[in-house]
């Protein structure tokens, strides 16, 4: 899984030839924790043709604000650079690849 950081944000994401997945959540948070397996397994099963990734907010601030996090856990879904959709909350996996491959 890999991690989103202000030094490697453009990179991983805004320049992906796959579409993106970012899980913004919190060790602190506990719909974060009941979330997180769920996302580890769509990373396993999808990572060829989506890029999963994970940005713990009380780490990295810069990003979570540009893009108005306020409530976590938040997906946030990215094609070619740009925000497509998002999803707050928990949700089921099924809700979450249905968005990925909406993409």
């Amino acid at each position: 899984m890999l991690e989103i950081n202000d030094s490697n944000f453009d990179e991983l994401v805004l320049k992906s030839e796959k579409p993106v997945l970012i899980d913004f959540w919190a060790t602190w948070c506990g719909p974060c924790r009941m979330l997180s397996p769920i996302v580890d397994e769509i990373d396993q099963e999808m990572s060829d043709k989506f890029t999963i990734c994970k940005c713990n907010v009380d780490d990295v601030t810069d990003i979570p604000a540009k893009f108005g996090i306020r409530n976590i856990p938040t997906l946030l879904f990215f094609k070619g650079g740009e925000l497509k959709d998002k999803l707050v909350g928990t949700h089921r996996k099924n809700d979450i690849v249905t968005k990925l491959e909406s993409l």
